[in-house]
């Protein structure tokens, strides 16, 4: 879905009008003398704080215009490539750390360098936080926080059966276990102890990881082969036998949205998602999220997770004004109103005074989201190596095997072997 707000609705002020997100235009008097757009993915409190520190932006400066678009995921990318086709593609992207090597390589996307620092500040950024963005030694994107995969717990579920929150040395098994005694509680109706999360690429690269693999090499070809594919397959369909998790056509309803995540849904005890999405998750769910760590795929076993870059805003190398488009990424990543607004709901900031503004006003959930990054021990690992051209479409890809062996179109084994067949093709193709 696409949405937009009216310039009406924009002067009416308050996020409280924002039914579905775009970015409205600065006062008439100044004219426009600078018109932006900006797209992005996410959540509805999401757009909420993009429109609110996008209004305080313009404010700042009446001679700017933004327009902005918000759409989901799923359909977000099938969007930009479209738009970026049509040389018709948004002045401020929103960009992921799985598809940046991807644009930038295909000239979609503009260096930054030449910005920094007159017009764009970074020099909160640790060196870590800026080499995410980077593709070839140049600058192509600005990390808008610092986040690791996570499952989302609806501790309310949890405590109505009796289970406490386990520790971060939980693993598969024990999983499989929790999510059985859910499910057989019946507390609530039509209700799983877990998400299914065998399409779900963030979550396969942490199983991958703790088997000593990666998803690519630095090469980009694949790291991990067939048999890992099948065993992980395998243990989803076990999953699903024992009615652990929630049935296919459930999680089929589930379009990698906050708003459509099991537990959003009310469909399941345990979702999955990153850290910075606790925020959304808990403004969604009447009911406590905790966040916790991915099992481990046995006792001991670490190195699956890793700190990235949530997200970053690039500009498109088809920008009028790239010069217009670097100041107001700069006022997001470093302003402190800015930052108040925006809390963590894009992950951790990586601007170190940021951080140390927005410290004493974050709330228990924003607190948890900052810990939930430190706190992750020996499940954490280094940085994964780039993901190559095409990337972008394994990970779909892996979404619509793994439903057909869910649906019983493929077994494990030759799920797995077409999956790897595929993923070959694509990344040959370059």
């Amino acid at each position: 879905m696409v949405s937009r707000v009216s310039r009406r609705t924009i002067l009416a002020g308050g996020a409280a009008a924002l039914s579905a997100t775009a970015i409205g235009a600065p006062r008439l008097a100044f004219g426009q003398e600078t018109r932006l757009r900006l797209m992005w993915w996410g959540s509805q409190p999401r757009a909420e704080r993009t429109f609110e520190v996008t209004k305080l932006y313009m404010e700042q400066n009446p001679g700017v215009q933004i327009d902005g678009e918000t759409v989901g995921w799923d359909d977000y990318w099938p969007r930009l490539a479209t738009q970026v086709a049509g040389r018709n593609a948004p002045d401020i992207i929103q960009m992921d750390y799985r598809y940046i090597f991807e644009y930038a390589r295909r000239d979609a996307l503009a260096p930054l360098d030449e910005f920094v620092p007159d017009v764009l500040n970074l020099s909160g950024f640790d060196q870590a936080a800026l080499d995410g963005g980077s593709v070839d030694g140049a600058l192509y994107g600005i990390s808008l926080g610092a986040n690791s995969s996570a499952m989302m717990i609806n501790k309310a579920a949890f405590d109505e059966v009796g289970i406490d929150i386990p520790d971060n040395s939980l693993t598969f098994d024990e999983l499989q276990r929790i999510g059985m005694e859910i499910t057989n509680a019946g507390k609530r109706r039509n209700f799983y102890g877990i998400a299914d999360g065998s399409g779900l690429e963030p979550f396969f690269e942490n199983y991958v990881r703790q088997r000593g693999k990666a998803l690519y090499t630095e090469d980009g070809q694949l790291a991990f082969d067939a048999e890992d594919v099948r065993e992980w397959f395998e243990l989803w369909a076990a999953m699903r036998e024992a009615k652990a998790c929630v049935p296919p056509d459930v999680q089929a309803l589930d379009k990698n949205q906050i708003e459509t995540g099991m537990v959003s849904l009310g469909h399941a005890a345990v979702s999955y998602g990153h850290s910075n999405q606790l925020v959304g998750y808990q403004a969604l769910n009447k009911d406590p999220i905790v966040m916790h760590a991915y099992p481990r795929i046995a006792a001991g076993v670490g190195g699956g997770h890793y700190r990235k870059p949530s997200m970053f805003f690039s500009i498109s190398s088809q920008s009028q004004n790239p010069e217009a488009a670097a100041a107001y990424i700069s006022f997001f990543v470093n302003d402190p109103k800015a930052a108040e607004i925006l809390d963590v709901e894009r992950g951790v900031p990586e601007s170190s005074a940021v951080r140390e503004s927005l410290a004493p006003k974050l709330d228990d959930t924003g607190r948890a989201a900052v810990e939930y990054i430190g706190g992750l021990g020996d499940l954490a690992g280094p940085l994964p190596p780039p993901p190559p051209l095409g990337a972008g479409e394994i990970d779909r890809m892996l979404l619509r095997v793994s439903q057909e062996v869910a649906f019983g179109q493929h077994t494990p084994q030759s799920g797995a072997e077409a999956f790897i067949a595929e993923a070959e093709s694509i990344l040959a193709r370059g």
